[in-house]
């Protein structure tokens, strides 16, 4: 009985050693290639730099089409901070009655403006104010501004054409260009060339009838009628 028991567990450790074998030697031939991305992909989502980035379009673009009404909307986010009439008062921020081409970091209502922006030099254009209103801590690193910034391009040239209007002296905005006309020929109508019965179509070889003639009785080719 003993001999039995025996056997059978060798028998038993003898499977196991085999199973054990054949799963090593299973890994070595089927072994599993890295995926050149872990995870598994979720449908709707992009990854992030996907595709690039849009391009901003240009302030003067976007000036063209401005809302100046709309921009008031939008600077009621400022007015904790500023005032944009004529001759108001400096609060956190500076005044910003006529803030459209003056010098950058100087004002005309004696404000204390951060180094900073005081060393930023020019004056403020369109282009200069589209980029301190994106974010002003990029514009001037180190101003005393706190504002983080409109992302939305559309609300920053609404703001910019708002306060040009709160001026004595407002600048001109870019005009939109105007689409190229296209206007097509009547439909199933080529263009007329002139041709006609009696024309001949411009770029049409010329016929000289005397030189047909003289061909037509050599045989070369059938007379034209004479007219």
């Amino acid at each position: 009985m003993k001999d039995r028991n025996n056997t059978i567990a060798g028998w038993v450790l003898g499977a196991g050693i085999v199973a054990l074998g054949a799963g090593i030697v299973s890994s070595e031939y089927f072994r599993a290639e890295r995926p050149e991305k872990m995870g598994y992909p979720i449908e709707g989502v992009v990854e992030a730099g996907a595709g690039g980035a849009a391009a901003e379009v240009p302030i003067a673009t976007r000036l063209a089409t401005a809302d100046p009404a709309h921009g008031a909307t939008v600077f009621q986010k400022c007015a904790a901070c500023h005032t944009a009439t004529k001759g108001g008062p400096n609060g956190v921020g500076p005044n910003l009655y006529g803030v459209v081409g003056e010098p950058i970091g100087q004002g005309v209502g004696g404000f204390a403006f951060s180094d900073a922006l005081k060393s930023k030099g020019g004056n403020w254009d369109f282009e200069s104010l589209d980029k301190w209103l994106t974010s002003p801590r990029k514009f001037a690193d180190g101003t005393k501004m706190t504002f983080a910034g409109l992302s939305n391009g559309k609300d920053r040239a609404d703001v910019i054409a708002y306060l040009n209007q709160n001026s004595d002296s407002p600048k001109p905005l870019p005009k939109a260009e105007a689409a190229p006309a296209d206007v097509p020929g009547p439909a199933g109508k080529s263009a007329d060339t002139g041709a006609g019965p009696d024309k001949v179509a411009p770029g049409a070889p010329s016929v000289d009838p005397h030189a047909t003639e003289q061909a037509a009785k050599k045989g070369n080719m059938p007379a034209v009628p004479k007219k």
